[in-house]
């Protein structure tokens, strides 16, 4: 008995993995999940020559890098990401909202946007669909986050077919007001995830297992709110409740999914200020002060991957540009732009930037999970310092 319950316990685990494969052959858009269901497949006895296996290994060959004689797989691709944060950052620019390359980018947005149910529909099985995924394939988990963002982008651009642009915009924020947690936060993916127990199951030595609300995407959805003049919403209200009680004491906020308070703080103050909190409120100065004291010597911001596990290194790093962008975004919304830090941030980004118009950025400062699994993002050297330029001398 104790066999075939076993048996049906492992059919049922493959017919959850094999469900969840997207139409490119991943897993979760992601390489871990991916090798991951491989293997599992492998292991209860799915051939190479399975449809499945062979979507799987065909699919992993578009992240595949080849370097002379070195293969080596992408952990992630972010085109949803980088291409609403690039228009976010065109328009900061001062680039034209009816430009070419941005109608381009608006509408391939528009065309990625997800309308089937995913698994956060467990928790939300009334909740019509609306959001966009991180990757290029990943409908069973639109994310919270870059919904926000592609809202936020898709207001700057000046369609001809407004229609077509506020009805993605309307389902978004439609999908984004049901996906909030009880405690007033967003998450990345999921509702109320927050079962700690789950970690300590035997085999969750890699990474994290739930989602909790965070500082960073709870951030980028009050600020979505504000730009579209829902400052007063109770909605974006409860998330401004949420930034305010979980400032860390020392005045930034933690930063799940890039490094680390910096990036905290530099989602943050934008989306508080956005929301009607006052420049003068506390919460915005002690922010201010942490910023100011965390500034290098250099002129610009960092912070190590290391500040996950040892607080020594919170705010503590070489001087990078999407970090010392973030600091500058952060300024600049809580009305510190002709200050002397913010000035010497933004001469370091001068001083430091490329004759072909770019910066170099060895750093690591994205974040998959924290202490685990660490993201280079090729264009945040690129995006985020157009950005925060584009604030400070407008």
């Amino acid at each position: 008995m104790d066999r075939l319950a076993r048996r049906a316990a492992l059919r049922r685990c493959a017919d959850w993995i094999i469900a969840r494969q997207e139409k490119d052959g991943c897993w979760g858009g992601i390489q871990p999940p991916w090798v991951y269901s491989l293997i599992a497949l492998q292991l209860l006895g799915y051939p190479l020559e399975h449809p499945v296996i062979r979507r799987g290994l065909a699919g992993l060959e578009s992240f595949t890098i080849e370097d002379g004689p070195q293969r080596r797989l992408e952990a992630c691709q972010s085109p949803v990401w980088d291409t609403c944060l690039a228009l976010i950052a065109l328009h900061d620019a001062g680039v034209a909202g009816d430009h070419e390359a941005v109608i381009r980018g608006a509408d391939w947005l528009l065309d990625e946007q997800i309308l089937e149910r995913g698994d956060w529909a467990v928790r939300r099985p009334a909740l019509q669909p609306g959001g966009w995924a991180f990757e290029f394939a990943n409908a069973n988990y639109p994310d919270i986050d870059d919904t926000a963002e592609v809202v936020l982008a898709l207001s700057t651009v000046d369609h001809q077919d407004t229609a077509r642009v506020q009805a993605a915009i309307d389902r978004a924020v439609g999908w984004l007001a049901g996906m909030r947690s009880s405690d007033g936060g967003w998450a990345a993916f999921d509702v109320d995830n927050c079962r700690t127990l789950i970690r300590d199951l035997p085999f969750c030595d890699f990474g994290e297992v739930i989602d909790p609300p965070s500082a960073d995407v709870t951030a980028h959805v009050v600020e979505m709110l504000g730009a579209l003049g829902r400052a007063e919403d109770p909605l974006a209200q409860g998330g401004v409740r949420w930034l305010l009680d979980n400032q860390e004491p020392g005045g930034s906020w933690f930063g799940r999914w890039g490094v680390n308070h910096i990036y905290g703080t530099g989602a943050v103050l934008p989306a508080l200020i956005a929301a009607g909190v006052p420049r003068s409120a506390p919460a915005i100065r002690r922010a201010v002060s942490w910023l100011e004291q965390h500034q290098n010597d250099d002129g610009g911001w960092g912070e190590d991957c290391r500040s996950y596990d040892d607080p020594a290194w919170v705010g503590r790093g070489v001087s990078t540009p999407s970090q010392t962008a973030w600091a500058l975004l952060a300024l600049e919304a809580a009305g510190e732009r002709t200050a002397a830090p913010a000035r010497r941030g933004v001469d370091w980004l001068t001083s430091n930037q490329r004759a072909d118009g770019g910066w170099d950025e060895d750093q690591h400062t994205g974040t998959g999970f924290p202490s685990d699994f660490y993201i280079k993002y090729h264009l945040y050297r690129l995006i985020f310092p157009i950005m925060a330029l584009g604030r400070c001398t407008r």
